[in-house]
């Protein structure tokens, strides 16, 4: 059995998509690089939130909702 066999008997895509879903979103900056605008977004891409506020109150906020932020880039 080859290794990416295994890896997809141990975890589907649709698996893979919900890993974190509930528990982790994703903040990226929207815009050009003077604006403090910034999305927020499930594990599976959805779009959550989009807030006007800079990145540490962004981050504040996914905390308040008890969700783990993790930047992207």
């Amino acid at each position: 059995m080859q290794q990416s066999e295994v890896a997809e008997k141990i975890m589907s895509p649709a698996d893979l998509e919900m890993l974190g879903m509930h528990h982790v979103a994703y903040v990226k900056k929207i815009g050009n690089s003077d604006a403090k605008r910034f999305g927020v977004y499930a594990a599976n891409g959805a779009e959550i939130a989009v807030m006007n506020v800079d990145r540490d109150v962004a981050f504040a906020t996914v905390r308040q909702h008890n969700m783990e932020p993790v930047s992207v880039h």
